[in-house]
């Protein structure tokens, strides 16, 4: 089973291409800038160093959200667009859960979460049982304040994983103090390969059906759905 995997939900720009579970490439940039221009060259780049054709691959995982709203577009587009030319199947996995799969053995919960802005996280809580990762608490979009406030009251310690860290550290400290865990080095990046692991008892979704994990509205739909409601409270 030859595996495409893309990722460009968040700052990492990551491709990877398993076999058989075993990675053969992979290929990370952390430059959130002109991910459309970049991916697809890179994608060749590695099929090319591993002397691969497009022809061989026999299924896409992508990262389909949550995250930034135009990196999740190029992925899934480049995705979609790959998978239905080849006649190959997707599969969509969260970005949460793949960036979840750093703190893989930890023995305690993983809390993943991506910055949304505002003093809001993208966040979930897994845990490993049975050589598997389970949700504890769902995927959802709060401000980390009230996230640490909901997550003080498990019972054990809480693994946190983040490209964006550093903005919420020492909020984290002083809500949780010892409860958390704040791995060193480069544990808070996104491993592109991971979401191929993510996706190994998943189903393939229907190409076209497939649809990005926003978890929120984008501020312009907001604004508009806003000016709407607006219009019609002013034409009764």
């Amino acid at each position: 089973m030859n595996t495409l995997a893309i990722d460009t939900s968040n700052q990492i720009m990551g491709v990877a291409i398993v076999k058989d579970n075993e990675i053969s490439g992979e290929m990370t940039t952390r430059l959130a800038k002109n991910q459309t221009s970049r991916l697809m060259p890179a994608i060749q780049y590695l099929m090319e160093t591993l002397d691969m054709q497009p022809s061989e691959l026999d299924q896409i995982v992508v990262a389909h959200g949550p995250g930034s709203f135009t990196g999740v577009r190029i992925g899934l587009t480049t995705a979609k667009t790959m998978a239905w030319s080849l006649d190959i199947p997707v599969i969509g996995v969260s970005s949460l859960e793949a960036l979840a799969y750093q703190g893989y053995f930890s023995k305690g919960y993983m809390c993943p979460f991506f910055d949304a802005r505002r003093g809001n996280v993208y966040t979930a809580i897994y845990r490993t049982k049975n050589h598997q990762l389970q949700t504890v608490y769902e995927e959802q979009n709060l401000s980390m304040e009230n996230w640490l406030d909901n997550v003080s009251e498990l019972d054990e310690k809480i693994v946190f994983l983040s490209p964006n860290l550093t903005s919420f550290e020492q909020l984290i400290i002083d809500k949780l103090g010892d409860q958390a865990i704040i791995p060193e080095g480069p544990f808070h990046t996104v491993r592109p390969s991971h979401l191929v692991r993510a996706a190994m008892n998943k189903e393939p979704f229907n190409t076209h059906a497939l649809t990005p994990n926003y978890l929120r509205l984008a501020e312009a739909e907001t604004k508009w759905l806003n000016a709407q409601k607006d219009n019609n409270k002013n034409d009764s």
